[in-house]
């Protein structure tokens, strides 16, 4: 929950959580779990929590602790893990991710700290099993009574006893469990995010003189087209005349791929030459809006050959890749209005810095996120010498591009590691 929180995750699944043990108003036996829901602002999705705590006090701590507690599903019937409901009820219940998502929405906007527990019954195909488990556990904990097993050494013993009466059918439905909670915490984390998009869609941007971007694009790539040639060696130690497994690869529309696959369709903004490579990327790109990339006679499409040992160490690598140069301000400048009016700009390292300079500065003045991919660590500065870096939101360098980056700044390594992380990774807080 601490990390999750911390990395700004605000949806974490789990099978079960703790809780109050049995006796625990003597032993004071109580999970640290449900102090953590109470002072971490998060959404936990779990099934619930075990028969063999005390299910009717853990919902008074969490109640307690102001964590909000929902059933989801039709029922406020509070689920005990391997059984669908425990005897007690939940204060509320939701029906689908999206009611879920405007429980854990607001609760979380009062700013109470204290986050949300969304209990999650064991699949239907699962509850026939599930109940001969909560049989089983319940002979364990009169076992663990009659043998005078107390304190820490409670729940090894009743789970050591379960898997061995139910002969490792409690695993099977744990499994289960697992499955279906990150199922419904994933929709809940999508209807959540959706939630958010719609409630912070930013109006029509204008700049300080008043004028406003005439076209919307949600996303806009800017970057090299480069296509690659790998050779990788059946054996580790290269000599000549060795067999190698050989494949090529369209490099640097990765990133364009990935957003149209996701209905995102980003305009592509980019060169290629006007021969066999350029047509091959045309061609495997037709799932694209390639409009933007421009086709420049007497320009080479970018290639890089690579050889790779068995392993995968590159052992040597030959670029051509000049036309990335062609890449210019004002070839950009015929899109300003498409970026101005971007949810997003992704640009990478291949392009000019001067090019690099107009982009962010363009950001800047539509207050539009950019992302920077440096490619490798030779380009990795270039955002870096001016005061370009200042528009960036994101990056996503190796340790070796971070170095990079680091000394651009001005800034001693390793000793301002640390501090260019911090830069780096999130470089300007909106």
């Amino acid at each position: 929950m601490i990390a999750a929180h911390g990395a700004g995750i605000p949806v974490f699944v789990t099978g079960g959580i703790g809780g109050v043990h049995r006796d625990g108003e003597n032993t004071l036996d109580i999970s640290a779990d449900l102090t953590e829901l109470g002072r971490t602002p998060i959404a936990v999705v779990s099934a619930g929590v075990k028969s063999i705590l005390d299910i009717g006090r853990t919902l008074e701590f969490l109640e307690t602790q102001g964590v909000c507690v929902a059933t989801y599903g039709r029922s406020k019937k509070f689920p005990a893990f391997f059984s669908p409901e425990s005897g007690y009820a939940s204060p509320y219940n939701v029906c689908s991710p999206e009611e879920a998502a405007e429980l854990v929405a607001s609760t979380l906007s009062l700013g109470l700290r204290s986050g949300v527990l969304l209990a999650v019954p064991i699949p239907d195909g699962h509850s026939a099993g599930g109940l001969q488990i909560e049989e089983a556990i319940q002979r364990a904990v009169r076992e663990a009574s009659s043998n005078g097993i107390i304190g820490r050494d409670v729940t090894p013993f009743i789970l050591q006893r379960v898997s061995e009466i139910t002969e490792g059918k409690s695993l099977q439905a744990n499994i289960a469990l697992i499955r279906n909670n990150a199922k419904v915490g994933s929709q809940v984390a999508c209807a959540l995010s959706a939630l958010s998009q719609k409630k912070h869609a930013r109006p029509r941007r204008t700049n300080p003189e008043g004028e406003s971007p005439t076209k919307h694009q949600s996303n806009v790539v800017v970057g090299g087209v480069n296509v690659d040639f790998i050779a990788k060696a059946k054996t580790e130690n290269l000599d000549i005349g060795l067999e190698a497994m050989g494949f090529q690869s369209l490099c640097s529309v990765m990133l364009t791929d990935c957003l149209s696959r996701l209905d995102q369709t980003p305009l592509f903004i980019s060169a290629i030459g006007l021969d066999a490579h350029g047509e091959n990327v045309l061609t495997s790109c037709k799932h694209m809006n390639t409009s933007a990339i421009a086709r420049l006679k007497e320009q080479r499409t970018a290639t890089y050959c690579a050889v790779i040992t068995e392993k995968g160490e590159l052992s040597l690598g030959l670029g051509d890749m000049d036309i990335h140069q062609q890449i210019k301000a004002e070839c950009v400048s015929q899109y300003e209005d498409q970026l101005a009016a971007a949810s997003l700009v992704c640009v990478d390292g291949n392009v000019p810095v001067s090019t690099i300079d107009y982009i962010c500065f363009v950001a800047e003045k539509f207050a539009v996120p950019v992302w920077f991919e440096p490619t490798d660590a030779d380009k990795a500065c270039k955002p870096f010498l001016s005061q370009s870096w200042k528009a960036l939101t994101y990056t996503s360098p190796n340790l070796t591009e971070l170095c990079t980056m680091n000394r651009a700044l001005g800034l001693p390594t390793p000793a301002g590691l640390r501090l260019v992380l911090l830069a780096a990774v999130r470089l300007k807080q909106r």
